[in-house]
C-alpha cells in the first residue's frame, strides 16, 4: 500500500505494534522443554489481546497462528505438540496479522539458551544485512539494487542467500505489489522503491541451500543442500531519505 493519510500511518503502526510485541514476547517466552505449539497459542493469545488476528491464518488456513521453524527448517514451520525445543536450536518465529484493516508482518531467528552448536554468526549477519538493506532503502532505489546488497554481503560473510524466498509489499493485505524483493540481483527485476509505499524487507542467510524446498506437510521449507538458515524481516514504509521502521518495537536489532 502507499499512505497518503496520517490516519493510513497510524493504522500501519497500530497493526505492526502488534506483531512486533508479539514477535519480542514470544521470542522472551521460548525455552527448552516447552512444545512449539505451546509456544504458538501463547502468541495467538496475545495477537488476541492486541485486538489482532493471525495473518496465515486469515489468508491460507494455515495450521497455527505464527510461524516456527527449528534448526534445518528454513520457513513456514507448523507448530506441533511433539516438536520439543531444546538449549542451543535455531528458532525462527514469524509474526504477521491484521488489525483494523491494515496487515504486518515480522521475524526473527534466534538461538535458544546458549549457543552450543555454533549458530551465534549466522543469526548475527542476517541481522545485520537487513539493517544494512534497510538503511540503503529510499524512493527511487531498484530493488535489485538492493537484493544484490543482500547477496554481497551474505557472500563476504561466507554464506549463500535462499533466492525463492522474497519480501513483499503489504499493508492492505498480507502480500502486495512488489510481489518480489529478492536477496540477490535479479537483473530482471526493474522495479524501484516508491516514496510512502509499506514493505516487508526480509533476509534469508543460509551456510549451504539457495532454494527452500517444501515438505511433505505441504507447509514446511528446507534447505535444498542442507544447512541452516537464518531469517530476520521489518516492516518498513519508504521515503525520500530513512525509512520508516514499523515494527521496531520487536527488538530484533536490540
Amino acid at each position: 500500500m502507499s499512505i497518503s493519510t496520517e490516519d493510513e500511518r497510524n493504522g500501519m503502526q497500530q497493526a505492526s505494534d502488534a506483531v512486533a510485541i508479539t514477535l519480542k514476547k514470544m521470542r522472551d517466552y521460548a525455552k527448552p522443554g516447552i512444545s512449539t505449539k505451546e509456544l504458538d497459542e501463547y502468541g495467538g493469545e496475545l495477537l488476541t489481546q492486541l485486538g489482532a488476528k493471525s495473518a496465515p491464518l486469515l489468508t491460507y488456513e494455515f495450521p497455527g497462528y505464527t510461524c516456527i521453524s527449528v534448526n534445518d527448517e528454513v520457513a513456514h514451520g507448523v507448530p506441533s505438540a511433539d516438536q520439543i525445543l531444546k538449549e542451543g536450536d535455531l528458532v525462527n518465529i514469524d509474526v504477521s496479522a491484521e488489525l483494523n484493516g491494515y496487515w504486518a508482518d515480522n521475524g526473527g531467528s534466534f538461538i535458544l539458551g546458549e549457543d552450543i552448536h555454533g549458530h551465534g554468526k549466522l543469526v548475527e549477519a542476517s541481522k545485520e544485512i537487513l539493517k544494512k538493506a534497510i538503511s540503503n532503502i529510499k524512493g527511487g532505489v531498484r530493488i535489485s539494487e538492493i537484493g544484490k546488497l543482500i547477496e554481497t554481503e551474505a557472500k563476504k560473510a561466507g554464506y549463500t542467500v535462499i533466492k525463492n524466498l522474497t519480501g513483499h509489499g503489504v499493508g492492505r493485505s498480507l502480500h502486495e505489489e512488489p510481489h518480489e524483493i529478492a536477496n540477490f540481483c535479479d537483473r530482471y527485476n526493474t522495479t524501484r522503491f516508491k516514496k510512502n509505499s509499506v514493505v516487508a524487507i526480509e533476509t534469508f542467510i543460509s551456510t549451504k541451500s539457495t532454494i527452500a524446498d517444501t515438505q511433505a506437510d505441504g507447509w514446511t521449507l528446507k534447505g535444498n543442500k542442507g544447512g541452516f538458515v537464518a531469517q530476520h524481516e521489518h516492516t518498513i514504509m519508504v521515503t525520500g531519505g530513512a525509512p520508516v521502521i514499523f515494527t521496531s518495537q520487536n527488538g530484533i536489532w536490540d
